[in-house]
């Protein structure tokens, strides 16, 4: 059985998801360790509901990027972890872990990729773009993770139409329920090995 590290800054509402599928039994993996960049995040109070390891790795609690770099990667090793799930991590992995964990992490992210991601485009601000811009359908993004920043191989997509009346929350709400489908599939087809990497593109096996 495949082992998960799940990483996030926030409320855990796709840790949660993941968690939800697993107990089901639609994802045949176990979540060996939940790291968060934050220490209040709600999401480190779900996993020990759970019974799963729960951390703080803090970049505020070292003294530099490659102490924190290393910490990360230590605690990450030694759950032996096979796939890397960022969800809702708002902290850019460094290349040392990328390459350690090559096609084995993956992320979720709140837009159609290639739009409106990259650097700066996380949480409200990806739909307020999305709102600003104009366009009539957004939607969620599962992709494996490379050195760029949003930039590696799309897993899964899905479209959510924008209405005339969304402001950031509420279009952030819809495109949430999307993610909660979105990335616990895209898990399940990574632990199944369903998933083919070729250039660009990820094939999905039956």
């Amino acid at each position: 059985m495949k082992t998960l590290a799940v990483l996030i800054s926030g409320g855990g509402s796709n840790l949660q998801a993941i968690i939800d599928h697993i107990e089901a039994g639609h994802i045949r993996a176990r979540i060996g360790v939940v790291i968060s960049s934050r220490k209040d995040a709600y999401g480190l109070v779900r996993a020990k509901k759970h019974g799963i390891p729960a951390y703080c790795i803090s970049k505020a609690d070292y003294e530099d990027i490659e102490l924190f770099n290393r910490a990360l990667l230590a605690k990450l090793d030694e759950y032996n972890t096979d796939l890397i799930v960022l969800a809702g991590y708002l902290n850019i992995l460094s290349p040392e872990i990328i390459r350690r964990y090559p096609n084995r992490i993956i992320n979720v992210h709140p837009s159609l990729i290639p739009s409106f991601c990259g650097k700066g485009y996380y949480g409200l601000r990806v739909h307020q773009c999305a709102l600003d811009y104009g366009v009539k359908v957004t939607g969620a993004t599962v992709h494996f993770v490379d050195e760029g920043t949003d930039t590696g191989p799309i897993i899964l997509q899905k479209a959510v139409e924008v209405h005339e009346d969304d402001d950031a929350n509420t279009l952030s709400a819809r495109v949430l329920e999307v993610e909660h489908e979105l990335l616990p599939k895209a898990v399940s087809l990574f632990v199944d090995d369903k998933l083919v990497i070729e250039g660009r593109k990820v094939k999905i096996l039956e």
